[in-house]
């Protein structure tokens, strides 16, 4: 997302390490919440939290933990948006509300009409989508118990 991000909006200001950190750990309060690994929950997002700043991340990295899930919470940044829209679209979760936000901010930054913007981020996150049930039948295929 982020490659086609830089090439399609190379004026929109978007911090790649923060969104490719963020995409990285922004599940890892799983760890500490293990049922959720497989079921619903969101007792992750703020363990997560905790637990990358316990290990001496700042709290501009670790706020993804807590914001994967918040994308309407006040002061969302763009990379807040791609981390959250990364985390639905990897398992072909479409959110019409998540990805107006991203349309949004694309709009924004090129000036293009909204309609050629979201065309433009459905084909990539129908792309990135049509991999998800090989990625989820891999990930089910290693169960965790709690």
């Amino acid at each position: 997302m982020v490659d086609w991000l830089e090439q399609h909006v190379p004026g929109l200001d978007v911090n790649r390490a923060a969104v490719l950190f963020g995409a990285a750990t922004h599940d890892i309060g799983k760890t500490v919440h293990v049922a959720e690994l497989s079921g619903p929950g969101s007792a992750h997002e703020e363990a997560g939290r905790e637990l990358l700043l316990a290990h001496g991340f700042s709290p501009a990295l670790a706020r993804f933990a807590g914001t994967h899930a918040s994308w309407t919470a006040p002061g969302v940044t763009v990379e807040d948006l791609l981390v959250s829209t990364a985390d639905k679209v990897w398992k072909n979760k479409r959110v019409p509300e998540l990805e107006d936000l991203v349309v949004t901010r694309l709009t924004q930054a090129s000036g293009r009409e909204r309609w050629e913007e979201y065309l433009a981020l459905d084909d990539l996150l129908g792309g990135i989508g049509d991999g998800a049930d090989h990625r989820l039948a891999f990930q089910a295929a290693f169960p965790v118990s709690a």
